[in-house]
């Protein structure tokens, strides 16, 4: 009988280290069937009907008409400023910068992102504005959050045949400063960034997004008034078609009209380019270039785009998405 009461209670103490083992097959599990059906949900016809999420300064307020007086520093065309072109020269850059699909209060949205560096393993970081993450009115998270890298180059609606496939968030991060805005308001523009913690994904629904084109540092310093950045994005209003990625380039200013909190770039962009990046230090290196803003909001009948100022609450967002496991507000 002793022999017989050994090999029970050996088998129960193997039963009981062997449950643990199993929650991180589950929960990986349950990742990829989160995945699937976020990229279930966005069939072609859902993708085509999305509209852009963008928001338009009028004066002091942000309303959808009327024309303000032309904020000083936006600029023509010379001195290597550029308002609005297709990028065509490839590279890291159009790898990097992508279309971010996401759902509010049942309505479908078009914005852009770029993939930012990430300090763990398992996961990369997306970073876009804050609108394109976070109901500021409902106060909720958007859902369907699904990001497509190097869509210029592939420019279709099925993800199994764009050029690197689809990434899904598994957690939004934004700042408190966003959150409890109320509104899209001066509050709103100076902490309208965000970023989305992606896992595994692409065509084989197993590839790392930063392993496989690669990522921008983020800076929350050495930018200021007259310094040259570089922003992209996918515009999908106007004379824009969302199809390709277009570039503005030019020395940033401050908005007055905003009392100075955010920048401002020469540029004509339109709705679907919120949340593309503003890189400094493009034109030594595409691919050592720092995410320094990025496109936010515009004024009705201006060639100009605006965006926040990166800082120290930027760092704060940045740090708790490199650790984030679920959609985090971080005050």
């Amino acid at each position: 009988m002793r022999p017989l009461r050994r090999r029970l209670a050996l088998s129960a103490i193997l039963v009981l280290i062997a449950l643990p083992l199993a929650a991180p097959v589950a929960a990986k599990d349950s990742n990829r069937s989160e995945h699937q059906r976020v990229v279930d949900y966005w069939t072609p016809a859902r993708m085509q009907s999305a509209i852009p999420r963008d928001f338009v300064k009028v004066g002091s307020a942000f309303q959808p008409k009327a024309k303000p007086p032309k904020p000083p520093g936006g600029g023509g065309g010379g001195g290597g400023v550029v308002k609005g072109a297709s990028w065509t020269q490839g590279g890291p850059v159009l790898a990097r910068t992508g279309k971010v699909f996401f759902t509010m209060a049942g309505v479908r949205y078009v914005c852009s992102g770029s993939v930012a560096t990430d300090s763990r393993s398992g996961v990369s970081l997306v970073l876009t504005a804050a609108h394109c993450a976070y109901d500021e009115v409902e106060e909720a998270f958007a859902t369907d959050w699904l990001f497509i890298p190097a869509y210029d180059s592939a420019p279709t609606t099925t993800c199994s045949q764009t050029a690197y496939g689809c990434w899904t968030a598994s957690a939004l991060v934004v700042h408190d400063g966003y959150a409890s805005a109320g509104g899209f308001n001066t509050q709103a523009t100076v902490h309208d960034f965000a970023f989305a913690v992606v896992g595994a994904g692409g065509k084989s629904g197993s590839a790392q997004l930063d392993q496989a084109v690669g990522s921008y540092g983020v800076s929350t310093s050495g930018v200021s008034a007259g310094t040259k950045l570089y922003a992209f994005g996918y515009p999908a209003a106007g004379k824009y078609k969302g199809r390709d990625l277009v570039y503005c380039a030019g020395p940033i200013f401050t908005d007055v009209y905003n009392d100075d909190l955010t920048w401002g770039m020469a540029c004509n962009m339109t709705g679907g380019s919120s949340g593309g990046p503003w890189l400094a230090g493009f034109e030594a290196s595409q691919s050592n270039a720092t995410l320094s803003s990025l496109n936010s909001y515009g004024y009705q009948g201006l060639s100009n785009m605006y965006g926040p100022r990166f800082n120290a609450d930027t760092a704060d967002v940045y740090g708790a998405a490199n650790g984030a496991n679920g959609n985090t507000i971080v005050h």
